[in-house]
This record gives C-alpha cells, structure tokens and sequence, in this order.
C-alpha cells in the first residue's frame, strides 16, 4: 500500500488480494447476472454484478472486515464506531460481531427505519444525529474521542477502500471480458477500491461512475482539483447524498476513473422500478444509478460494449417510492 503522509493513494493488486484474505471468509461471492433486456434497450452486453445478494445487503460488509481484521487487539477491545447513511452501518455492525468487537453506530435522524432496525438487529447501537452524513460524522469524530472507540471511516480508509475493491477482483475474475464498468459513487469508496483493483489487472478497461445530479460532488471535486464542499444536496437517495467526498477518494477517482455522469433522483428512481418490473431484481436507488444512466444514454461507448454495471446494494426505502410521481 502506497501511502507517505502527503501521497497520492495507490493500492496494488497484493493490496487486494490481501484485502480478500481478510473479507472472502465471512462473505457471499455474488453472482454476475446477464441482462438480455438491458442489452437489447442499450446495444451493449451488460451484466450486472448483483451485491444486493451480499450480506447485510450491499457491498458495504466488505471494507469493514477488512478493516477490522487489521486493528490490534486493544483496538478491538475499545471497539469501533463509524457514521453512516445506512448500508456502512450494518456492514461495520456485522463485521464486529464476527470478530466479538463492540460497535457503535452514528446514523442521521432521517435514516431509512429498515436500516436503523437492521444495524441493531446485527448487534450495534446506534445513536441518531443530524440530517445528513456529514453532521452524523461529526457526532461519531465526538464520541470517538470521548469513548477511545476506534473511528471506521465510511469510504476515505485506504484498508476499507482495499476491501470494497474485492469486488473489482471477482468482476474480472469472472467477466474476464469486460471492456467497462459502471459504479455509483457517493462518498468514493466502492469506485475507488474498483476502479484501482480492475486496472491493476486489465489497466485498458473503463471505469465511468454516477453520481445523483443533485449531489455531484465527485465530479466537481474532480473538475477542480480540490474536494469541493457542497453548499446545497438536492438529493433524496441516502448511498448518493454526500456533500463532501474523501481525499483519498477525491485523488484515487480523478486517476483511475475514465468518466463521471450525474442524473437526477428521478431518472434513478426510474431505474430503480425498470429493474423490478423487466429484471424482477429490487435494487436500492444508489445501486439502480448505473442502470439508470445506461438507460438515459449516458454511457458514451460502442455498440456490443460488454458492460458490468455494479448493484451496489438492495436495501430499498419503500416509502421514499411512494411519494414520487412520473409524467
């Protein structure tokens, strides 16, 4: 792992092989589904690598075991606490119980109820603050100092980047042939970890990500050179609603990312019933934003491109479904 104090972050495919020692244990290896109907309506062949099947219901589980696994033993015996818009949750909630580690978990007051039940379900309290991630953090940064609780960030960790990234190794593992991947981004860690482990195998394949278009601050940040801090998130999708992204993110996305595409919350939503209706697959909506920005024509590619689009994670809020309304 490639990392001085003021280095840009690069993570090696030993970084991840090693990352899977820690994380393929204690996890699904999800399926690669094809998608004929997906391939017709874009011209593409497009597969989908479905982590809605994964534990806890998203690829999240995988940063944390890795994470976890590489703590000291008075590490674990303080325990750990991250912040979280839902999914992180649970994944730090089920990795501290497979290694007996105290966990506690700081969501915003408007978390998905699922979510919230789901991450004590698996053993962790949790304490609810704020509205959005950002002032969730800022609770989890107070109690780590009050608490000496070992602080498991969301998506800028270079250990938790190295497992989210497991699931670059197992797309081309078994998409050998894959020419593009597409992967939602909100705070930058699943993209980073992918994006980094696919070019360490095959450096000619694409990487294009998705943001919400009411929450781009990827693609900002890229465009500037700098993390761009978000005056203002129009955005209603918890895995996307990010104000600020990492640095590690900000710096691994603008070296190994070919292309970012933003759509708004309610072409994902789209998305997100197109796949239960034509795919019979439920999708959360920051998992659906790839498939939502093939649909839209975003993916700026050949035809017969073979495409793996990432479903990040299944844990859909019903409720925010309902109150939505199409044309």
């Amino acid at each position: 792992m490639k990392q001085a104090a003021d280095a840009e972050l690069t993570l090696t495919r030993e970084d991840f092989e090693s990352a899977r020692r820690n994380v393929a244990p204690h996890i699904h290896r999800t399926p690669i589904l094809d998608s004929r109907t997906l391939s017709e309506r874009t011209g593409f062949h497009v597969r989908l690598k479905a982590e809605i099947f994964q534990k806890g219901g998203s690829y999240k589980v995988r940063g944390p075991l890795n994470k976890i696994a590489r703590l000291t033993d008075a590490e674990r015996a303080r325990g750990v606490i991250c912040s979280s818009a839902g999914n992180h949750s649970q994944g730090v909630a089920i990795a501290a119980r497979q290694y007996g580690v105290r966990a506690v978990v700081v969501m915003a007051e408007n978390a998905t109820p699922s979510k919230i039940a789901a991450t004590e379900g698996y053993g962790a309290k949790v304490v609810l603050h704020g509205t959005i991630w950002d002032e969730a953090n800022e609770k989890a940064l107070e109690l780590m100092e009050r608490e000496g609780l070992t602080y498991i960030h969301p998506f800028d960790d270079p250990d938790l980047i190295a497992g989210q990234g497991t699931v670059g190794l197992e797309i081309m593992e078994d998409c050998p042939d894959a020419e593009l991947v597409v992967v939602p981004i909100g705070g930058g860690g699943l993209i980073s970890g992918v994006s980094m482990a696919l070019k360490s195998l095959n450096p000619g394949i694409r990487v294009i990500g998705v943001e919400s278009s009411g929450a781009p601050a990827m693609k900002l940040s890229v465009e500037a050179g700098h993390r761009v801090t978000l005056e203002r998130v129009d955005c209603i999708i918890d895995g996307l609603r990010v104000k600020r992204v990492g640095e590690n993110t900000r710096s691994v996305v603008s070296r190994f990312v070919d292309e970012i595409v933003t759509l708004p919350d309610e072409q994902i939503f789209e998305a997100v019933v197109w796949l239960m209706a034509r795919a019979k697959i439920v999708a959360e909506g920051a998992a659906a934003a790839p498939v939502g920005a093939l649909l839209q024509g975003l993916i700026d590619a050949p035809a017969g491109t073979k495409v793996v689009a990432v479903l990040s994670g299944g844990n859909l809020d019903l409720e925010q479904l309902k109150g939505l309304r199409w044309n």
